[in-house]
């Protein structure tokens, strides 16, 4: 079965997006966010909540359409309500079902890139399916906004596995989930 990574940028305080998703304090350019898009290369499966993919409209995804940003991905979209008219084979709306998530676990040919989106994140922690966890960590405090993973109310430990700095104070730091 393949891994689920959740590939994300956070604040030091934890927040994937400040108040009102507000994301532009974190950093666009640089050697480290080329790393990740040339990270993202190795993906062909990108799951995510509604959320997260209709905040994609605010940058020109189309609803129905894979996101810009990685055109190359297979879509699926967890939402009990999300209807689509004219979508694109790239994409599927799929329930929130643990199973639905185990079943593209098991097809898909790549580790499978979880795009954002702290609560979908958090139920997919609270269920063991998150496998690794590779934070974009920003040198910024946000102060509030989107918990990294929602409101879990849970623990859970994480094996280090590296990190990379990058000039402009970004770091990746990559942790396995330990289950």
């Amino acid at each position: 079965m393949k891994k689920i990574i959740y590939y994300v940028a956070s604040s030091i305080d934890g927040f994937i997006s400040g108040p009102n998703d507000d994301v532009s304090n974190f950093i666009y350019q640089g050697d480290g966010v080329e790393k990740y898009l040339e990270d993202l290369k190795s993906f062909q499966t990108v799951i995510m909540g509604r959320s997260t993919y209709e905040f994609g409209y605010k940058f020109g995804a189309i609803p129905g359409q894979p996101s810009p940003a990685y055109p190359h991905m297979k879509h699926y979209i967890f939402s009990d309500n999300l209807k689509f008219n004219g979508k694109s084979d790239q994409v599927e709306s799929k329930p929130m079902n643990i199973d639905e998530v185990i079943q593209i676990k098991r097809e898909s040919p790549t580790d499978i890139y979880l795009c954002g989106g702290g609560q979908f994140a958090g139920w997919l922690l609270e269920n063991g399916l998150v496998d690794r966890l590779k934070i974009k960590l920003n040198p910024i405090t946000l102060g509030g906004g989107t918990p990294l993973f929602g409101q879990i109310n849970f623990t859970t430990n994480w094996k280090f596995i590296e990190s990379e700095r990058f000039d402009n104070g970004l770091l990746i730091l990559t942790y396995e989930c330990k289950k």
